[in-house]
């Protein structure tokens, strides 16, 4: 198994819930944490736990974030005006990973930003290789040329599990796909329930 592979079953059993709703994780066999003490690890959680938990959780969806990043985008969702939680979701959407990912160019999240890295994507046209790129309404991003027959984004394409949302819209036939707008958290095809107004909470008590 990959690392990149267990670090994200890590995620999926540390959270107790299969956060990206694919059909090998490991919660879906057990749904209790890793380690020898996992099983016993049911307790209620305190005010604390569950906004951390919410906070990990979110992190972690968009492939484990460093806290110094997720901190970044969270004090710039609380300057703008508006429902903070609310921004911080429509700012994760707007990564460029988060884009190439719910486009299905790519299996994962974690794929996505090396997807990106690795310099086979174009915003408007230009090579970007930067996973947190914020992407604009409009901005049209875009499979490289000698990239679209990567066995990856072939096998991307033709997953059951997830569509592409309504906020995206996708043509496979190109590998191209424009940003129509940013989401509120309805939009979003989160497989588990995303808490962004714990996340909200845990920073008001613990900046």
């Amino acid at each position: 198994m990959t690392k990149r592979t267990s670090a994200k079953y890590k995620i999926d059993r540390r959270m107790g819930e299969n956060i990206w709703g694919r059909p090998k994780s490991p919660v879906n066999k057990r749904e209790y944490g890793p380690g020898q003490h996992g099983q016993r690890r049911k307790a209620k959680l305190s005010d604390f736990g569950t906004q951390l938990r919410a906070k990990q959780k979110l992190k972690g969806y968009y492939g484990d974030l460093t806290e110094k990043q997720f901190k970044r985008i969270y004090a710039e969702a609380a300057r703008v005006k508006g429902d903070t939680g609310e921004n911080l979701i429509g700012l994760l959407e707007r990564r460029l990973d988060a884009v190439v990912y719910r486009a299905k160019f790519v299996p994962t999240v974690f794929a996505a930003r090396q997807f990106v890295n690795h310099g086979h994507v174009l915003v408007n046209g230009k090579r970007v290789n930067i996973a947190s790129y914020r992407v604009k309404e409009g901005d049209v991003v875009e499979v490289r040329q000698k990239s679209k027959q990567l066995a990856l984004v072939l096998e991307a394409a033709g997953l059951a599990e997830r569509d592409v949302p309504d906020y995206i819209e996708a043509d496979h036939s190109k590998m191209t796909a424009t940003f129509v707008r940013a989401p509120k958290l309805g939009d979003v095809p989160y497989p588990v329930m995303m808490e962004p107004n714990l996340v909200v909470e845990y920073y008001a008590k613990n900046g």
